[in-house]
C-alpha cells in the first residue's frame, strides 16, 4: 500500500493518476449541456448506499468509473451559463491549478515550520486586500474557510474590544436582510437571545440609517453597549449595499465597531467600473471578503481583515508544541496567532496564481460583466408583464416572481412560483434560487457567470412562466 503515498518514488504514478482524473473532468465539462441532470435523492441514494467502503476497487480507472456514476454525472455544474441560483461562481483556470499544487504539497498555514513561503504569500495577499480596501498601514487579517467564519471572528474581536462587564448588555446592529451568520455568531459568542437588533431597510433593501441612529441612541439610554454595527456590502438575497459612509459616521459617533460583510460585494475591490459603490468600506474596523464568490476562486477562499492588527490578539493562544511565545520575540511569523483555526489549507495560493496570471483588472472585468448582465436582466423583467421584479440590481442579483394575469390569490401565486422552481430544477434545464419578500415566495437569479447572456435569462424566464402556467392549469382542472 506504500505505492499510494505521494513521494519521490511515486511521482510518475501521481502524474498519471491525476492526469487521468483531469481528463475525465475535462471531458465532462466539455460535454455538459445543462447545469443538472435532474436526478432525485431517491434515485441516487441507493447507488451510493450499495457501495461497500471496506472493499476497495484497487484501480484508479475503476474508481473513476464508479465516481462517474455517483457524482460526476449528476453533479451541479456552476460553470454552465444557466446555473443562476446561489452565490457559486465558475472558477478560473489559474486558481484550479493552484488548488492542484496546494493539495499535493499539502502545506498547513498555521506555523512557519509547516509552510515557509506559504506564510509569506498569504501575508502578501492580506496586505494587497487591505490596501485595496484602504484600511491603512496598521491593517492585517487572515484567510478563513468562508464568510460565516470571517463574520464570527470579526464579531469576536468586536466583543472583546467592547470591554463590557456583561455579555448580556452587548448589542449588534444589522439590517433585516443581513446574513444569518450574524445571529449565529451572536449565539456562538455567548450573547443574549435579543443581542442582534434588526434594522429595517428601505425600498432598495439598504439599511435605514435614521432607524439605526434611533436604535443606537435607545441602546445607550437603556444602559446597554453597542458592540458592533454590521453593514452589508452585497446582501445574499438582493445584492444590496448598505450606505457605508453614513453608517461609518454613526459608528464613530457612538464609538461602535464597524464590520462590513463584503463576502459578495468584495468583487468591487477589483472592479474597473463600479468600485465607487463600496466607498466608505475603508472606514471599517473589520471586513469579510469571500474570494470564492466574486473573485472566481474555488471553495474555499475567504478572509477577515482588520484596521488594527493588534485586535487579532483576541484570537491568539500559545501552545508550546506549536507557537510558543518565544517565537514572537524571534519574529517568526505564525498565522495561527491570528486564526480561529489551527490546521489550515494554503487557500491563498489560488488567489496568488490568479493575480499573477490575470491581474486584478482581469478579475474585475469579469465581475463587471455580470453586474452589467444583471442590468440587462432587470430591464427584461421590468418590461415583461408576466413578472414582478423587486429592486434594480446593485451587484448581480435579481429577485422576481411570476404574476399570472388571471390569478389574484397571493397564496396560489406563491404555489405557482414554488412549483416552477422545483419543476425547473427537476428538468435540469436551469437552476434558480428562491427567497421570501414580505412573506411571499419569490425567485432569484444570482448572476456570477460572464458566459451567461441576456438570451439565457430570457429563455429561463420563459421556462419559469411555462412551468407556472402548467401548474395553474392543472390546479384549475383539479378545482373544477
Amino acid at each position: 500500500m506504500r505505492s499510494h503515498l505521494l513521494n519521490d518514488t511515486t511521482a510518475e504514478r501521481y502524474r498519471s493518476s491525476v492526469t487521468e482524473g483531469i481528463e475525465r473532468v475535462a471531458a465532462k465539462l466539455a460535454a455538459t449541456d445543462r447545469p443538472f441532470t435532474g436526478v432525485t435523492v431517491d434515485a441516487l441514494a441507493p447507488a451510493i448506499d450499495a457501495i461497500d467502503l471496506d472493499k476497495p476497487l484497487l484501480d484508479t480507472a475503476a474508481v473513476l468509473d464508479e465516481l462517474e456514476d455517483v457524482y460526476l454525472r449528476d453533479a451541479i455544474y456552476f460553470h454552465h451559463p444557466r446555473y443562476l441560483a446561489h452565490l457559486n461562481c465558475p472558477v478560473v483556470i489559474p486558481a484550479v491549478l493552484g488548488e492542484a499544487i496546494l493539495s499535493a504539497v499539502n502545506s498547513s498555514l498555521d506555523t512557519w515550520d509547516q509552510s515557509a513561503g506559504g506564510t509569506l504569500i498569504e501575508r502578501k495577499l492580506i496586505d494587497w486586500t487591505t490596501a485595496r480596501i484602504g484600511l491603512g498601514e496598521n491593517a492585517d487579517g487572515v484567510f478563513t474557510s468562508g464568510g460565516t467564519q470571517s463574520n464570527l471572528q470579526a464579531l469576536l474581536l468586536a466583543r472583546e474590544e467592547a470591554k463590557s462587564d456583561s455579555f448580556a448588555k452587548l448589542r449588534i446592529f444589522a439590517s433585516e436582510v443581513s446574513h444569518f451568520s450574524v445571529k449565529k455568531s451572536a449565539k456562538l459568542l455567548g450573547l443574549s437571545q435579543d443581542a442582534v437588533v434588526s434594522i429595517p431597510v428601505d425600498h432598495d433593501k439598504r439599511m435605514q440609517t435614521v432607524a439605526l441612529a434611533h436604535e443606537l441612541e435607545r441602546c445607550r439610554k437603556d444602559g446597554l453597549v453597542p458592540m458592533a454595527v454590521v453593514a452589508t456590502a452585497g446582501t445574499t438575497d438582493f445584492g444590496s449595499i448598505d450606505p457605508l459612509p453614513e453608517i461609518a459616521e454613526l459608528c464613530q459617533q457612538f464609538d461602535t465597531w464597524m464590520h462590513v460583510d463584503a463576502a459578495y460585494g468584495c468583487g468591487l475591490l477589483a472592479s474597473v467600473k463600479y468600485r465607487g459603490r463600496i466607498d466608505g468600506i475603508e472606514r471599517a474596523d473589520s471586513v469579510t471578503v469571500d474570494y470564492h464568490k466574486s473573485f472566481f476562486q474555488p471553495v474555499s477562499s475567504s478572509a477577515v481583515l482588520v484596521r488594527d492588527a493588534s485586535t487579532l490578539r483576541h484570537a491568539t493562544y500559545h501552545a508550546e508544541y506549536l507557537n510558543p511565545k518565544r517565537m514572537v520575540q524571534e519574529r517568526i511569523p505564525n498565522q495561527v496567532d491570528k486564526s480561529l483555526q489551527t490546521t489550515r489549507r494554503f487557500d491563498a495560493l489560488k488567489l496568488w496564481m490568479t493575480l499573477r496570471t490575470m491581474g486584478a483588472d482581469g478579475i474585475g472585468q469579469l465581475f463587471d460583466e455580470v453586474c452589467d448582465l444583471a442590468v440587462e436582466g432587470w430591464q427584461l423583467l421590468a418590461a415583461d408583464p408576466r413578472f414582478d421584479v423587486v429592486v434594480e440590481p446593485t451587484l448581480s442579483t435579481l429577485v422576481f416572481r411570476y404574476i399570472p394575469a388571471a390569478v389574484t390569490d397571493p397564496a396560489e401565486i406563491d404555489r405557482a412560483n414554488l412549483y416552477a422552481r422545483k419543476a425547473l430544477f427537476a428538468s435540469g434545464d436551469a437552476v434558480v434560487a428562491g427567497t421570501k419578500v414580505q412573506g411571499r415566495h419569490y425567485l432569484k437569479f444570482t448572476l456570477l457567470n460572464p458566459e451567461t447572456t441576456a438570451e439565457d435569462i430570457a429563455a429561463v424566464l420563459d421556462l419559469i412562466a411555462g412551468h407556472a402556467e402548467q401548474y395553474l392549469g392543472e390546479s384549475l382542472d383539479r378545482a373544477s
